[in-house]
């Protein structure tokens, strides 16, 4: 996949495009729809598949107060394109100069200018320029001049009910309701960070855990214990993960991210890892004492063996 995080980096004789517009924070199905048609008319017609997107959320400079928790970092989001078939993205960094631009100019200057657009797939509700003066109409008007046509993008709505949307995974994450978020972003949802030195209680307890770096990328799902898969390098390994802090130890911060391995043991400190939720198991709760917490623990990893199809005895 061509990347650029410049408009003034996209090469001279770039395109002509086919081009879509979003966040398209987690590249979830809906995303992925929008790509299967944008890839599909540009197969069709001769084009390069073009992502324009951002490095934040707008509301991160627009109302810094209201912006949502990412799903994915930036880093993740070009793997994902990349992964769906994108063949260029251009990740514009969101700041006042582009919420200045007008509807013309941000057309002038991006579509036409730099990516030579032919198509340019947007949702019904799309807005651009400077204070969302550019609608779904704008841009019409603006490609029947400039020599590019308009195509307005249906929602995915799975099961035929609520549309498929950034907001909607992140409450079920929320909720540590991670299996029904792996539906709408089409896998499993993940956290992907560099493994440091923990307080050493699992290894105490005789459940050694890889803890994550609080700086890790991806949404972190509601406290609690899930059943998850953990990938190293090149190779996939079953663990029970906790989330959140250790009501039952004091001191003990908030959102660690801790994976207790299954059946292995590896020194993986320094190295980074990525964490696949696969299902809820249980809350986090205080134990009165250390052998009622260690039989949780076990009960966990039977739980935990029971939900990804591993023996359990």
């Amino acid at each position: 996949m061509q990347f650029y995080d410049l408009v003034g980096d996209v090469p001279p004789d770039f395109g002509p495009s086919a081009v879509t517009i979003g966040k398209f924070d987690g590249v979830h199905v809906g995303h992925r729809a929008v790509i299967d048609m944008l890839e599909g008319v540009a197969r069709d017609e001769g084009l390069v598949s073009t992502v324009v997107t951002f490095d934040r959320h707008p509301l991160a400079v627009l109302r810094p107060d209201d912006v949502p928790t990412a799903l994915v970092s930036n880093r993740q989001k070009r793997e994902l394109l990349d992964e769906a078939g994108v063949a260029a993205t251009l990740m514009l960094t969101f700041d006042a100069e582009l919420r200045a631009l007008t509807p013309d100019e941000f057309v002038d200057r991006i579509l036409v200018g730099a990516l030579h657009a032919r198509v340019v797939f947007v949702g019904d509700d799309f807005r651009f320029g400077v204070r969302g003066s550019g609608t779904v109409d704008t841009l019409r008007e603006l490609g029947a001049s400039r020599g590019f046509r308009v195509v307005s993008i249906d929602d995915v709505r799975p099961s035929g009910g609520r549309r498929a949307s950034s907001t909607w995974i992140r409450e079920l994450m929320d909720a540590g309701d991670v299996r029904q978020a792996g539906v709408l972003l089409g896998r499993e949802p993940s956290v992907r960070g560099i493994v440091v030195h923990g307080e050493q209680r699992g290894r105490e307890l005789g459940f050694p855990t890889a803890n994550l770096a609080r700086d890790s990328e991806g949404f972190v799902p509601a406290d609690g214990v899930y059943a998850a898969r953990v990938v190293v390098g090149d190779t996939l390994y079953p663990a029970a993960v906790s989330v959140g802090n250790n009501p039952t130890f004091e001191g003990v911060p908030a959102k660690q991210v801790e994976a207790h391995l299954l059946d292995v043991s590896l020194d993986l400190y320094g190295l980074e890892v990525t964490v696949h939720f696969v299902d809820w198991v249980r809350g986090n709760v205080r134990f009165d004492g250390l052998e009622a917490l260690i039989a949780h623990i076990r009960a966990d990893v039977v739980r935990t063996r029971e939900i990804l199809g591993l023996p359990t005895a």
